[in-house]
């Protein structure tokens, strides 16, 4: 017959679940207000109890920055301001096709983006599951079991003595949770929270591989130019040795020159073997970060870069920076998701609530199907209420953990947002000195070459000794080193600048808003930007 059954355990957990009997109409009508009443005192009651345990008012202190009162240095107000934000292809502007071709390889290959975009999939999955609780829950579940029953069964099985029985159920069950406090729904925007900040951090990851390949190019390139000049220097000191030794046969010169002019070839063709292995090991470097064997370098060619545009900002930096960046994008959804966990935390103080429903048949004895029988049939309706009165402190070292969590989440913002405006102006410091040192660097070439001509010309005619020759021509290609070396460095602080920027891989609408960057049930003491 119908059961009306009750169950504690703790901390306190209050399950009111009723079936109305096989009574009169006013009997029943009177169970149901009976029950109704009872319902709604215990809740009332429990609500009130609740209130035992304390939040000892734990909180978090952390406030975030607002970009606009950091202040800026000379190199960001004196940097052109037309530039716009980097687009997605940034490393185009290099008008290097081989390397576009190559980014693109690798973008489709690289173990880690397969990795980062294994992650995203899996915080999905999780946020999924975590929004799942939030919706009415239902499930079946059928026993056929043959039973054999004891003699004296504690109490004893009365008629079941010592006898073998089907002892069968079939259930459908339904719990719905009210989630008065929104604790399910802060769970699930956490976890979705999460699944963002892992997307952002999938761009971190592309952003970095990216401007890892571009720097590596940019160090190919300068290892073919020095390759170029220390074939260069090779050839002239060959011809240097040449002229001493007709000198020499010709009675003016000496064995001594002829000495010196030898002196610097092994050294030349030991700096040219050394650039040859840094190219090839440049190669391989390339083939790993696009994800391919080391066979794959050695169809690289020598690169063709060329930087016709000029280093600049957008209107708006820093003021856009936050929704630019793939990190600072990706620390304001760590602490999105962590204000949530605040939340979730402080929900655990006040009761939870559920809607239990359950119909289904079952029968101890008779034949195998004689449970599906109507005779069998059952129901249970009524909530379930759960509420903390004692736990230890657990409560409290939860929402503490929480809170400490978000502070910490909202500090490494902080220092995100900080470092991300001196990456910017460190880049605008080294792309100006840069352009200054090119400049310097040329009129040094200039300078050198024609001295170099000038102790040539006098060493033939005889009026100057070969060391100032050899000086000479040292000095020389010192100074087209230090010239493709500035050439080298302008390329990859242009590429570290726009990197700066975010490279083009963050729109605006991927950031959390402002109001979700600080949990819902919790005024924080700092202020928080808008």
């Amino acid at each position: 017959m119908p059961t009306r059954s009750s169950s504690y355990n703790l901390p306190v957990a209050a399950t009111i679940l009723a079936a109305p009997p096989l009574l009169s109409r006013d009997l029943r009508v009177s169970r149901k207000l009976k029950n109704g009443l009872i319902c709604l005192g215990s809740f009332a009651i429990f609500s009130i109890i609740a209130g035992c345990v304390s939040t000892g008012g734990i909180a978090p202190h952390q406030g975030h920055l607002d970009p606009a009162t950091l202040a800026t240095d000379s190199a960001i107000q004196a940097a052109n301001r037309d530039a716009g934000w980097p687009q997605e292809r940034w490393w185009s502007v290099y008008g290097d096709p081989q390397l576009d071709a190559w980014i693109a390889t690798a973008l489709d290959n690289s173990p880690s983006l397969a990795e980062a975009s294994a992650r995203i999939r899996q915080a999905m999955a999780l946020a999924g599951a975590a929004e799942a609780a939030e919706a009415p829950q239902v499930n079946a579940e059928v026993k056929l079991q043959r039973h054999k029953w004891p003699t004296d069964f504690f109490y004893g099985p009365g008629e079941l003595a010592d006898t073998t029985t089907w002892n069968n159920e079939a259930t459908l069950g339904l719990s719905y949770a009210l989630d008065l406090w929104g604790r399910d729904r802060s769970d699930s925007e956490r976890a979705r929270n999460v699944a963002y900040m892992a997307a952002a951090e999938a761009r971190v990851a592309q952003l970095e591989l990216e401007s890892n390949i571009v720097r590596t190019y940019v160090m190919l390139s300068l290892q073919y130019a020095e390759l170029d000049i220390g074939h260069s220097m090779l050839k002239q000191q060959q011809e240097m040795l040449e002229l001493a030794q007709r000198r020499l046969r010709g009675g003016i010169g000496t064995d001594f020159e002829v000495s010196q002019a030898q002196v610097p070839i092994p050294e030349t063709r030991r700096k040219i073997d050394s650039l040859e292995e840094a190219i090839a090991l440049n190669r391989n470097r390339l083939s790993a970060l696009a994800g391919k064997g080391p066979g794959a370098g050695a169809s690289l060619r020598r690169p063709q870069l060329k930087l016709a545009a000029a280093a600049g900002l957008p209107s708006q930096v820093p003021a856009e920076l936050l929704g630019r960046r793939p990190d600072v994008v990706a620390s304001r959804w760590r602490v999105a998701a962590l204000a949530k966990g605040v939340d979730v935390a402080r929900a655990g103080f006040y009761p939870n609530v559920d809607l239990m429903a359950s119909i289904g048949f079952n029968a101890v004895g008779g034949g195998m199907l004689e449970y599906l029988t109507k005779s069998k049939f059952n129901y249970s309706v009524g909530p379930a209420v759960t509420l903390p009165i004692f736990d230890g402190g657990r409560l409290r070292g939860e929402l503490g953990e929480s809170a400490a969590a978000y502070d910490a989440a909202v500090a490494q913002y902080n220092q995100t947002l900080v470092n991300g405006l001196k990456d910017i102006s460190d880049q605008l410091i080294r792309m100006h000195s840069a352009d200054q040192q090119a400049t310097f660097a040329a009129q040094s070439v200039q300078a050198a070459s024609t001295a170099y001509q000038l102790a040539k010309e006098a060493y033939e005619g005889g009026l100057t000794d070969y060391l100032n020759v050899l000086q000479a021509q040292t000095s020389l290609f010192q100074q087209q080193l230090t010239e493709q070396k500035v050439a080298a460095t302008r390329l990859a602080v242009h590429a570290d600048l726009l990197v700066a920027l975010g490279g083009g891989l963050i729109d605006q609408g991927d950031n959390p808003k402002p109001e979700a960057l600080a949990p819902e049930t919790v005024r924080v003491k700092a202020p928080v930007d808008e």
